[in-house]
């Protein structure tokens, strides 16, 4: 797989050691937190800065697509037209495993798309990395899956993506039925259900709230921008500082 780059790099007289160190940067730039300053990136591959700025023109004039610029730093956009990373054994098994266990747990929609990012994977892979795709060691599998969601999780997946607030009929573990209007955080999958971390208008107050208890779901106008991160970690903080049968 990663002869394509190899072979075009080459084209541009590039040098083998300084093509591994532009692998390195690519790599770099997918996992470090987004925008990477030059500082961070040097410091992370051992060189210097200008060796950093000179790598960075490099790789975009070879058809990366690097955002930012000195001074701010750099964000690297995935870019369709470019050939892809090798995968080691261990992060091929990671992936399955990963994708089938939302295939297990996910809502409909979720399952659906990683049932069709395993297969877009596999047929981008060379034909030894995909065998060992599809007959990968390790699995995930339910036999009790969790209760369907009653909402259109999709939906409300977007309104937490564009911080807007919604609206939805609840019923609680005892049956008592209440509408709500919150300012949702993140969907998470714990105590075999899916759960929506929110901030609760009526409670004022966090709350977790099942989507297979949820009824009527209204996306609002009103706008939480750009607070959700935030309110996110603050409730993530307080739910482990909570004892586990008060969490959801």
């Amino acid at each position: 797989m990663l002869l394509p780059i190899i072979v075009s790099m080459g084209e541009y007289g590039l040098d083998m050691s300084r093509t591994a160190r532009l692998f390195q940067l690519m790599q770099a730039l997918r996992s470090l937190p987004p925008p990477a300053t030059a500082g961070r990136l040097a410091e992370e591959m051992c060189v210097s800065q200008r060796t950093i700025y000179r790598d960075i023109d490099s790789l975009r004039g070879l058809g990366a697509v690097i955002d930012g610029e000195a001074g701010f730093g750099y964000t690297l956009i995935e870019d369709a037209s470019l050939p892809p990373l090798g995968f080691e054994g261990d992060e091929l098994e990671a992936l399955v495993l990963g994708l089938r266990e939302v295939m297990a747990v996910g809502d409909p929609a979720l399952a659906k798309a990683a049932d069709g990012a395993l297969s877009k994977l596999r047929a981008r892979l060379p034909e030894g990395q995909a065998h060992r795709l599809r007959h990968a060691v390790l699995t995930a599998s339910r036999f009790n899956p969790p209760p369907a969601p009653t909402v259109d999780a999709h939906e409300l997946r977007c309104a937490a993506w564009e911080e807007r607030r919604v609206r939805f009929d609840y019923a609680d573990a005892v049956g008592a039925k209440t509408q709500r209007e919150v300012d949702p955080l993140s969907i998470v999958y714990m105590q075999m259900s899916h759960c929506l971390l929110a901030w609760c208008h009526l409670r004022a107050d966090f709350r977790a709230f099942r989507l297979d208890r949820m009824q009527n779901l209204s996306v609002l106008e009103q706008s939480f921008r750009p607070r959700r991160v935030a309110m996110l970690r603050d409730y993530l903080a307080q739910m482990r500082a909570q004892s586990p049968d008060k969490r959801c």
